[in-house]
């Protein structure tokens, strides 16, 4: 699999975090994997409405994954689909782009119109 970016749903603080220290070294549910879940741009609203449903102050990040090297790890999750690991911190500089995620009136998550 060699798709180009990848998405991470962050919470605002971990986006703070991120944004002051450069590096994210990954969320509770990452550390405790041993690699930081991410998402392909088709998987990422599921993943939003299965990990994360209802809640609220969300970040989505973009990911630049050729600036990861090889840090990125292809593996089955999911129904056997293939999703983007990576196997290290993620560091500011391969962030593209950012937004928040902010919930509908039904509680569902509102991703970009250009995602």
């Amino acid at each position: 699999m060699n798709e180009a970016v990848a998405y991470k749903i962050l919470t605002v603080d971990q986006m703070a975090r991120l944004d002051a220290d450069g590096l994210f070294a990954g969320a509770p549910i990452d550390i405790a994997d041993g690699y930081i879940h991410m998402s392909t741009r088709d998987q990422v609203a599921e993943t939003a409405a299965k990990h994360f449903a209802g809640e609220t102050s969300l970040v989505l990040a973009e990911v630049d994954l050729s600036k990861l090297g090889d840090t990125v790890r292809w593996e089955p999750s999911r129904g056997g689909a293939l999703f983007p690991h990576i196997y290290g911190a993620l560091p500011l500089a391969a962030v593209t782009r950012k937004w928040d995620l902010p919930l509908d009136r039904h509680d569902r998550h509102i991703f970009p119109n250009d995602l």
